[in-house]
Formats: structure tokens, C-alpha cells, sequence
């Protein structure tokens, strides 16, 4: 048993917290990151208008280019879930945000559907390293007690990004054109590889890590030796497939807001891109997509801070975890009523308990890998979870391309939007009923 834990699975309070908070700065990093790699992926999604004008693109074309991101992320998840957990976060998370970075400049040069569906499958495997590389380090820099809350932090990163991207985005391309919005957005990662490669090192080789943090990070005596987890092994064990079953059934809806949510305002409610007569700023996207994202942010940190909190208050892990994800499956049914809202303002407050919901559930999924894996597997069961949730993105980036090619309308695709986060719950639930760790091997 883990030093700090008790027979049930709760934590107990036999250190006190230490005065030393690096770890907090740490994570402050992984924040940005996160921001970074989510603007750069999301960008395309707010400038679809613009560009589908401008190129000529069918909704069949816009869900290929789509499909193309989800393809090479997910096949990239599944390597580079084990590559970081060889070679390390730090020079791994390195390699791959100047890779993205290079791949998000890139689309400012595309003229056609394939030089668009190329720089999108590049950008796709470089930034699948983004979510593997942050939880692993969060379980590098943080224990047990403090996970949730410190993937719920960098979780926030995404929604940040979503509100960033309409002022960025739709900023550049309004004064300098779109290609312009890829440039600058893709520059920015430069920034945050630089932080990276200044700040970021382990816990135990760091000099800004005072003795009593490092024993409050090391509290779990997690077992770290040992050879990485293969893919065949882990996919025997039910303790991967609840992360898989999880991303594959919730990330859908993730991805379907982060590359249509736009559209699916101004089909629904009439919004528009840029103010025009007298609708006025109000009647636009960007302020619309900032209220969803705030909310999705409080989301974020709110279901990483519950779980936290209430495991500090002497409830198991498991109890914890489960509670809050069930609570984050309520709040996301309400969605499947949000194509017949009557207002924009309701849309945005459907969608937005919604995404808050998502990121909840998010954060507590893949704190609950380092729950069940020692460090040395949490990259690798990432990337497989990961890859599952991409493979759902593609179904839905082709269902709600063709849906709308045919019919018009996203009211099929909401309601599995609604339904999916309780699907997952129950089957989360089934597989892990009692979040009893997995075994690996030592050698």
C-alpha cells in the first residue's frame, strides 16, 4: 500500500503541505501549453467561413480536412504515448512543440484541399505529444491528492486557447487576411518551447525543488523502476480500457464544438463572423464562443478541485472520482434540447454546461491513469485513450459533415452530445468498480 493512503483508498494527512510551490509553477507551464497547442489546432475552425468562401470548400471537403487532424492524432497517440515514456517529458514535450509549431505556420501557405488535409495531418501527429507529455508530467510533479486539480488547471489551457482563438484568429484575418491568423498563432509556439526548455526539468534533478516539496511529491511511493507497458499487455487489462471506452465516447463532443461550433451558431441562431448592419458585437460568434469557453473553464477547474477536495476530506479515490464524473454526465444532458433554443443566449448556456461538463469529466479521466498506473505507464495508456477519442472524432467529423450535406441540420448530433458523457460514465463504472491499480511488470 502507498504511504498517505489508507485501506479504502482515501488519503490520509500525514504530511503537512510544504511551503515550497515550484510544482504549482510547473504547472503554470503545462497550462500554456496546452493553450498553445489547442489554438493552433482550433484556429481553422473559426476561420471556416472565411476560408471556405474564399477557397470554395464543400462541407464533405471541410469534414475530410477534419477527419485528415483526427487521423494522424490518433495514430500519433498511440506511438507517442510510449516514445515519451521512454525518452521523457522533457525532451520529448521539446521536440514536439517546435514540430507543431512549424506545422501550424504551414497552413498559411495552403491553396487547396489536399495542402490543407497535409498541413493537418502534421500538425495532427506533432500535437498528439500535448495531453500524454502534460498528465505524465503532472504525475511527475504532483501527488495523488492534487492530481485532479492539477490536470483540471491545464485542462483550463484548451478553453482558454477557444476564447483566444476568436480574438486572435478572427483579429489577424480581419486586418491582414487568414493565412496571417496561421502565422501568428503558429509563432507563438515558440514562446512556449522556450519556457519549456528553461523552467521544465524533474523534481529530483531540480534546484528550485526544496527537500520538504520533493516529499510531498514523492508521498505515494509510486513505483517508478521497470520497463515501459506495451500495448499488448495493456490492452488485456480493464484498468486501460476504462480510459479508452472514456475518450472514445466523450471526446467526440469535444471536438465536435472545437471545429463547428461557429457554424453551428450562425445555422441555428442567425450569429454572424463579423458585425454587419445593425446586428451589433452581441449578435457575433467570438463573444458567444469566449461565454462558452469561461464556462467551460469553471468546468475545468471546478471538476479537478471536487474530486481533490473530496478525497482530502477522507472520501476513497474511487468514491471521488466517480461522484464527480457523474455529476459532470448531468450537466451535460441538457444538450440534446439546444438546437431548438430560443435565443442565442440559451444556446451558449446549453453548450456551455456542456463543455464545462466535458472538461470535468476530462480531467477527472485522466487523473484516474495515475490512480491506476505507476508514472512510467501514464503516457502510454494516454495515448491509447487518446487515439480511441480521435477515432471518435472521425466518426463524428464525418457523421455531422454528411448529416448536414444532407439534411441540414445538427439535431442528430446534439443528441448524442447530450448522451454521451452518461454512456461513458456507465461504462467507466462497469470496468473499474473499484479502481483496483494495475499490475505491470518490474523488469
Amino acid at each position: 500500500m502507498a504511504p498517505g493512503a489508507n485501506a479504502s483508498g482515501s488519503v490520509t494527512a500525514g504530511l503537512a503541505k510544504p511551503r515550497g510551490k515550484y510544482r504549482w509553477g510547473i504547472c503554470a507551464i503545462l497550462f500554456f501549453v496546452i493553450t498553445i497547442n489547442y489554438i493552433d489546432r482550433q484556429v481553422i475552425g473559426v476561420l471556416k467561413p472565411i476560408i471556405q468562401e474564399d477557397l470554395g470548400w464543400s462541407e464533405v471537403d471541410y469534414g475530410n480536412i477534419v477527419t485528415a487532424f483526427q487521423a494522424s492524432y490518433g495514430i500519433g497517440l498511440l506511438v507517442v504515448g510510449r516514445w515519451l515514456d521512454r525518452v521523457g517529458t522533457r525532451k520529448g514535450m521539446a521536440i514536439a512543440i517546435a514540430l507543431w509549431s512549424i506545422a501550424a505556420c504551414f497552413h498559411a501557405f495552403a491553396r487547396s484541399v489536399l495542402a490543407f488535409i497535409l498541413a493537418r495531418v502534421a500538425l495532427g501527429v506533432a500535437e498528439s505529444a500535448a495531453y500524454p507529455g502534460a498528465v505524465k508530467s503532472v504525475a511527475e510533479w504532483f501527488p495523488k491528492r492534487e492530481r485532479a486539480l492539477g490536470v483540471g488547471i491545464l485542462n483550463a489551457g484548451a478553453n482558454i486557447a477557444v476564447i483566444l482563438t476568436p480574438i486572435l484568429g478572427i483579429g489577424i484575418a480581419g486586418l491582414y487576411g487568414w493565412e496571417a491568423a496561421f502565422l501568428v498563432t503558429g509563432a507563438l509556439g515558440f514562446i512556449v518551447l522556450w519556457a519549456w526548455l528553461r523552467f521544465f526539468r524533474q523534481p529530483d534533478d531540480h534546484e528550485k525543488v526544496t527537500a520538504e516539496e520533493r516529499e510531498w511529491i514523492t508521498q505515494d511511493g509510486e513505483d517508478v523502476a521497470g520497463k515501459p507497458l506495451g500495448w499488448g499487455a495493456a490492452i488485456r487489462q480493464r484498468q486501460a480500457w476504462f480510459f479508452i471506452c472514456g475518450k472514445f465516447f466523450t471526446d467526440p463532443v469535444w471536438y465536435l464544438f472545437l471545429f463547428w461550433l461557429p457554424d453551428f451558431l450562425a445555422r441555428t441562431q442567425g450569429m454572424e463572423l463579423f458585425p454587419t448592419g445593425d446586428s451589433g458585437v452581441l449578435a457575433t460568434i467570438g463573444p458567444a464562443l469566449i461565454g462558452v469557453y469561461l464556462l467551460a473553464d469553471v468546468g475545468s477547474i471546478a471538476g479537478g478541485w471536487l474530486s481533490s477536495h473530496l478525497i482530502g476530506r477522507g472520501w476513497s479515490v474511487n468514491r471521488a472520482r466517480k461522484t464527480t464524473l457523474f455529476i459532470a454526465a448531468l450537466f451535460a444532458l441538457p444538450m440534446v434540447t439546444v438546437t431548438y433554443a430560443p435565443s442565442p443566449l440559451v444556446a451558449v448556456l446549453l453548450i456551455g454546461m456542456g463543455t464545462a461538463a466535458h472538461q470535468a469529466f476530462s480531467s477527472n479521466i485522466f487523473t484516474m491513469i495515475s490512480d491506476l498506473y505507476p508514472r512510467r505507464a501514464v503516457a502510454t495508456i494516454a495515448g491509447m485513450g487518446g487515439a480511441a477519442g480521435a477515432v471518435g472524432g472521425i466518426l463524428i467529423a464525418q457523421a455531422t459533415g454528411w448529416t448536414l450535406e444532407l439534411t441540414g441540420s445538427y439535431t442528430p448530433i446534439v443528441i448524442y452530445a447530450g448522451l454521451g458523457y452518461v454512456i461513458a460514465f456507465v461504462v467507466i463504472h462497469f470496468l473499474v468498480p473499484r479502481m483496483v491499480p494495475a499490475k505491470l511488470p518490474q523488469e
